[in-house]
C-alpha cells in the first residue's frame, strides 16, 4: 500500500474510532487536524483531552507561518520531523542551536542545560518566532523568563510539548500563565514527535488554504 493511502486510512479509522469510543467529547473544528494528527503520531487518544489551545493559538499561528516566519526547535529530532520543503515554500526556515559550539560554551560556562542556553541564542535573533519545544522543560523555562524580562520578541506561538518528570508539568504551567498563544499538551506526555506534527498540521492548513 502506498504512503498517502495508508495516511489516509489512518485518520478515517482515528475519526471512527473518536466517533464510537468518545461520542462526548466535540473538538471544535479548528483544532480538529491538529488533534488527529497528534494521535496519528503517537497512538495516544488521551491527548483528546490534554492538548489546550489559548489565546487564539491556531489563527495566530498559521498567519505567522503565511507570512514566512520561521520555527525555533530544541531538538534535532523536531527539526527533522517538520516537512522542510512546505515552510521553505512559505518563506521560513526551522533552526535548532542544540548543536552549536556557543550554546555548548555558554551552559558550561553557567551550569545550565543546552536546551536552556538555546533560548538565549534565540533570543539574539530579535524577531518574532515560533518556539516548537518537545524534549526541554528548560527550554520552556528560560523563554518563559526571556519574555517576562522582554528580552525576547513575544512568540507567535509556542508548542510546549516536552515529554518526561522533572520540571515538564510546571514549565508547561508557566507557559499557559503567559498572554501569548501557545499549544500545550498538559501532563508528562508529549515529545519531540508531537511538537513536529503539530507544526507540521498547521503548515498543510495553510498551504491548502493557499
Amino acid at each position: 500500500m502506498n504512503p498517502q493511502y495508508i495516511e489516509k486510512r489512518s485518520f478515517e479509522i482515528i475519526t471512527e474510532i473518536i466517533q464510537k469510543e468518545y461520542p462526548d467529547k466535540k473538538i471544535p473544528k479548528e483544532q480538529q487536524n491538529i488533534v488527529k494528527r497528534v494521535i496519528h503520531t503517537t497512538a495516544d487518544f488521551e491527548y483528546l483531552d490534554t492538548l489546550c489551545f489559548c489565546n487564539d493559538a491556531i489563527n495566530r499561528g498559521k498567519q505567522a507561518l503565511k507570512k514566512g516566519i520561521s520555527i525555533v526547535t530544541d531538538t534535532q529530532m523536531v527539526k527533522s520531523g517538520i516537512n522542510k520543503k512546505t515552510i521553505e515554500r512559505l518563506g521560513g526556515e526551522v533552526y535548532c542551536f542544540m548543536s552549536d559550539n556557543d550554546v555548548s560554551e555558554q551552559s558550561k560556562k553557567h551550569n545550565t542545560t543546552r536546551a536552556f542556553a538555546s533560548m538565549d541564542k534565540a533570543s539574539q535573533m530579535q524577531k518574532e518566532l515560533i518556539f516548537a519545544i518537545g524534549n526541554a522543560p528548560t527550554a520552556l523555562i528560560r523563554l518563559y523568563e526571556l519574555i517576562q524580562q522582554k528580552k525576547i520578541v513575544t512568540p507567535a506561538l509556542i508548542i510546549a510539548v516536552p515529554v518526561g518528570f522533572v520540571n515538564v508539568v510546571q514549565s508547561k504551567e508557566l507557559i499557559l500563565s503567559l498572554d501569548v498563544p501557545c499549544i500545550v499538551a498538559k501532563g508528562r506526555k508529549g515529545g519531540s514527535n508531537v511538537a513536529a506534527a503539530i507544526c507540521n498540521a498547521l503548515l498543510y492548513e495553510v498551504i491548502a488554504e493557499k
